[in-house]
């Protein structure tokens, strides 16, 4: 009789890979010995601390047997399953095994052994996925497509649970807290491990189980095709497929309805599309969850169909807001809808056929949307099978609004919202770079998520390339709102500075604040003046300041109380100037001056100080006034919390007039902010979370503001606006916007541009009262997603409503 091979009679290939496997644990029992004793440390429970103590002092002194079990198990239970796929008989076994339902502790171990399994398959889906390629080509599994990874996490995880076993035997919180923590340890460990052992039989050339593409008979044509073998195939199926009304979400009823019944092939083979991926993987050429390459293959075919082409200038030329809003739709076609039974046929199950029907439904109404200029809609019509692939291999792109897939597509219908006319230079470059970009995607390896990050880098420098051509077309007003957030980092780093040089000085507090904050901002903007005005300013300012903490001070004699009264009328009309360098309001005005004059009374009457005291506190004040200003260029890097402050400082009064004129500065006393904004007959509604769920999908992120005070935080360059001005809305487009997001230039118009600067402040309460809002009431994806799901609500209550 046959028994499980030992070890050694393993492929080496397997073995190396099992050797990983080894290493891993004991790299991830040697981590959990260090994190014990820290959590231990930083643990306020009594017993759960002794607990901690109790695990690491046994892993500490049974490393050696740890490691010991955990080979041992992996190594017999590995050597079971390969015997087992190779035909040979398997000899019962002999341990626990076989009395599995006697033991507690045994029944213990196999839960929690699939409960780290569970952990493992969900953070390395994709992972495994390919490691079962691989692991099937060295063990020859192309014949058993039910044969299963003798290296998955089940194993993984009994090996394990066995393990800690063996090292906590007689203490069972230390068992508990072992199998928790190194559990833990192991699961972070294990996507790196899978990595590396595919890597490894990558690069001593094996070569992965892949399934032939088999001979599919289309009814359409009453013959067999051997695959989709050259474009004209392709050609034929999208000319003989039609598609209903009511978009392909109508196979998707919801929970009582059906959810396809596509043949399998794909499942028959063993290799399914990754339906229930969970995120795209990261690094460099990390792919989007892998698809089954016969479905990989008909999807590339399809994407290089041929889609008609009217030159340069798109679908119908030149594209303005009078353009019919179904244009680009009605020329493009839906190729997922085209060739929906292909697609199904070769999905692998329910989720992937709903996926199919849910994309193609989506761009269904994408095509469709009023707001995509015609010549975009084409350009995203060449996205289809990308986008498919996309969300066939990663359900994360219905949820996530970061997948790269899905910006893209949001971002070019964004940016192209924002052109008027597509007839003018700009608009007609922006076009040319998209179309160059979808066909680097459509003709490329459209597999991995690098390939959509780098265009979107390209598509974002590009815009605000031309943003900042645009702004610099219109004057310099980026330089000089530039300038002035330097202004603003000088003021506040300088403010940090001087409130702490003023904590031991003996004055009120109203007085340091003022000083800190108010008369800090004096002194940076007198110092930002050209030359003279500037250097004398700055120097009287600084002089002034020095006299307004003296003139606070104990007068106990009467030469003190003469001098103070004669240099009182040359202090109060310093601060006055230094108010109106920054534009003071006139309350602040009278509520510093209202706690100003009471304490000078209160000098008047005070107690004696000694000549020294005066003299010694003269000079700290000196000292004090002194600081320098730093240089912008000098600055450290601003601490986070004083980062988020600086935009709300910026304001009208860091303007001189003609620099607002300059830079066209929107000033609050120009808005009528008690006059009623006019109703928005045309505003989509915003697309909420109910309307983005799809049910056996992940649950969607929230989306982002496209009304409200919070939308003043996600504004984004070359992107379309609407501003409510001079009664009006108009439409306007963000081309400007500092580092520190404390200034903002829009543009107004088409030939003759109109600038339109604003503080983050300004921007705040316009977006608060109604006066700023979106020109898009949701991303493309988003707004697409909630009529979709919408066109589905009325299909199904359409035949419950005929039937009543």
């Amino acid at each position: 009789m046959n028994t499980a091979p030992s070890p050694s009679r393993l492929p080496p290939y397997l073995e190396s890979a099992i050797q990983r496997v080894r290493m891993a644990a004991r790299s991830a029992a040697e981590r959990t010995v260090d994190s014990l004793g820290l959590a231990a440390l930083s643990s306020n429970n009594v017993y759960q601390r002794d607990a901690f103590l109790g695990a690491q002092f046994e892993l500490n002194r049974k490393l050696a047997i740890f490691a010991l079990n955990f080979n041992d198990t992996l190594d017999k239970r590995v050597g079971r399953d390969v015997a087992a796929l190779s035909g040979q008989v398997v000899q019962a076994a002999t341990d626990w095994d076989a009395l599995s339902l006697v033991d507690d502790r045994e029944v213990e171990n196999q839960v929690s052994a699939e409960r780290f399994a569970l952990e493992i398959q969900h953070e390395c889906e994709a992972e495994l996925r390919e490691l079962d390629g691989f692991i099937g080509a060295v063990l020859k599994l192309d014949a058993q497509p039910n044969a299963r990874n003798p290296l998955r996490p089940e194993l993984v995880g009994l090996a394990l649970m066995r393990a800690v076993d063996s090292v906590a035997t007689d203490r069972p919180d230390a068992r508990k807290v072992l199998a928790t923590e190194v559990g833990r340890s192991l699961a972070a460990a294990m996507r790196q491990t899978y990595l590396d052992i595919t890597s490894d039989l990558r690069n001593v050339g094996v070569q992965p189980i892949a399934p032939s593409l088999r001979p599919v008979r289309h009814s359409g044509h009453g013959r067999h095709h051997s695959g989709y073998d050259s474009l004209d195939s392709v050609r034929g199926h999208a000319s003989s497929t039609h598609s209903t009304g009511g978009g392909a979400l109508g196979a998707y009823a919801g929970p009582g309805g059906p959810r396809g019944t596509g043949s399998g092939h794909a499942a028959a083979s063993g290799h399914t599309s990754v339906g229930q991926g969970h995120g795209p993987a990261q690094g460099m050429n990390a792919m989007l969850g892998q698809v089954d390459p016969r479905m990989m293959s008909l999807m590339r075919q399809l994407a290089h169909a041929h889609l008609p082409d009217s030159g340069p200038g798109g679908l119908h030329g030149g594209f303005a807001d009078s353009a019919p809003a179904d244009g680009g739709a009605a020329a493009t076609p839906n190729l997922i809808i085209a060739h929906r039974e292909e697609l199904r046929r070769l999905a692998s199950g329910s989720l992937d056929h709903m996926v199919i029907d849910v994309v193609g439904g989506l761009f269904d109404q994408i095509l469709a949307d009023a707001k995509v200029p015609p010549q975009m809609a084409r350009q995203i019509a060449r996205l289809q099978l990308p986008v498919l692939r996309a969300a066939l291999g990663d359900p994360s792109f219905f949820s996530s609004r970061r997948h790269p897939v899905r910006r893209f597509v949001n971002r070019i219908a964004s940016l192209a919202c924002a052109y008027d006319d597509f007839g003018q230079a700009d608009a007609q470059a922006f076009m040319a770079l998209v179309k160059d970009l979808v066909q680097e995607i459509v003709e490329g390896d459209f597999d991995h998520i690098d390939v959509y990050e780098a265009r979107l880098d390209k598509l974002e420098s590009f815009a605000a390339e031309q943003a900042r051509r645009e702004v610099r077309a219109e004057g310099a007003a980026d330089e000089l709102l530039a300038r002035k957030e330097n202004e603003l980092r000088v003021q506040q780093h300088y403010s940090t500075q001087l409130q702490a040089a003023l904590e031991p000085v003996p004055v009120d507090e109203f007085l340091r604040d003022f000083l800190s904050q108010t008369w800090s901002s004096v002194l940076t903007r007198a110092a930002h003046l050209p030359e003279p005005v500037g250097p004398a300013l700055s120097e009287r300012f600084r002089r002034a300041g020095r006299e307004l903490v003296m003139s606070v001070q104990p007068k106990g004699s009467p030469a003190q109380r003469k001098t103070f009264l004669l240099a009182l009328p040359q202090l109060m009309k310093d601060l006055n100037a230094g108010m109106d360098l920054v534009r003071l309001s006139d309350a602040e005005r009278k509520a510093f001056f209202a706690r100003l004059l009471p304490a000078h009374a209160e000098s008047l009457k005070g107690r004696v100080v000694s000549t020294l005291d005066h003299n010694l506190l003269l000079k700290q004040v000196e000292q004090v006034m002194s600081t320098p200003l730093p240089k912008a260029a000098e600055l450290p890097v601003m601490p986070m919390e004083q980062a988020a402050v600086l935009p709300s400082t910026a304001s009208r009064a860091a303007f001189s007039d003609e620099e607002a004129m300059a830079v066209g500065l929107l000033d609050e006393a120009s808005v009528d902010w008690d006059g009623q904004v006019d109703i928005a007959i045309d505003v989509e509604p915003a697309p909420s979370a109910v309307d983005l769920q799809i049910e056996g999908l992940p649950e969607p992120e929230p989306t982002e503001p496209s009304s409200g005070k919070t939308l003043a935080d996600h504004v984004q360059l070359g992107f379309a606006y609407q501003l409510h001005q001079d009664g009006a809305w108009h439409k306007v487009r963000l081309a400007h916007m500092s580092p520190e997001r404390s200034f903002f230039v829009f543009t107004r118009g088409g030939k003759h541009k109109r600038t339109i600067s604003m503080t983050y402040r300004m921007l705040t309460r316009l977006c608060e009262t109604g006066r700023m809002r979106a020109f898009e009431s949701g991303y493309l994806i988003e707004r697409a997603t909630a009529r979709a799901r919408r066109q589905l609500a009325r299909m199904k209550a359409e035949p419950a409503a005929a039937a009543a």
